[in-house]
């Protein structure tokens, strides 16, 4: 067995796991060997990528693999809980994956007014603006760390902005259209940088 296919097995274990956990979900076999494959390679691979060229590090499958951390399953998780929030604004019933692309280009196509009056709003915000320029940094170094380390430090800030900022309970209208649209960006972004990294997302975990 490879590392690969030992990364996929232990990762198809801990999503089989945290399934059961979770009272009436349940996954068809096919979602569950897609998404134990985009967890177990993107983990690895993200684990070899946020590390510069020039250093060394010691290879352990439970942190790669860990929803904690700078690691792909935790960018991964974000991207998941973003998917959620827009499954939820459509109806529970509606397909995530739909419901994100949706999301996406509603805030894309519709003048949206961000409010920041929370300061998990400025810091998410701040972080959101920095993507196109660590875009061209990452192509004028060839240094893919530079994105990894971009994209746990937005993750980091909009865990922070979904602890402290009620998106769907927003009693006003302009606010809760306000957050959802953070939210939209931050799955776009995310989204985006795993994919430049060749990793797959999932709308699930």
């Amino acid at each position: 067995m490879d590392l690969l296919d030992r990364a996929i097995e232990l990762a198809r274990a801990d999503l089989e796991s945290r399934i059961t956990e979770q009272p009436g979900r349940s996954e068809s076999p096919e979602y569950l060997e897609r998404a134990a494959r985009a967890i177990g390679i993107g983990a690895v691979k993200y684990a070899d990528l946020r590390t510069t060229r020039t250093a060394d590090y010691r290879f352990s499958y439970e942190k790669m693999l860990s929803l904690n951390g700078n690691t792909a399953p935790y960018m991964m998780y974000v991207f998941s809980r973003v998917s959620g929030i827009a499954r939820k604004a459509a109806g529970l019933s509606a397909d995530a994956e739909v419901c994100m692309r949706e999301l996406v280009e509603k805030c894309a196509s519709e003048s949206v007014g961000l409010r920041i009056a929370e300061p998990a709003e400025g810091a998410l915000a701040r972080q959101l603006l920095r993507f196109p320029y660590v875009l061209l940094e990452l192509e004028r170094e060839l240094m893919p760390h530079l994105l990894c380390e971009y994209l746990f430090e937005l993750s980091q800030r909009f865990n922070q902005f979904y602890e402290q900022c009620p998106v769907l309970g927003a009693e006003e209208a302009s606010v809760r259209h306000s957050r959802l649209a953070f939210c939209a960006l931050t799955g776009y972004i995310v989204e985006t940088g795993l994919r430049l990294l060749g990793i797959e997302v999932l709308p699930r975990l």
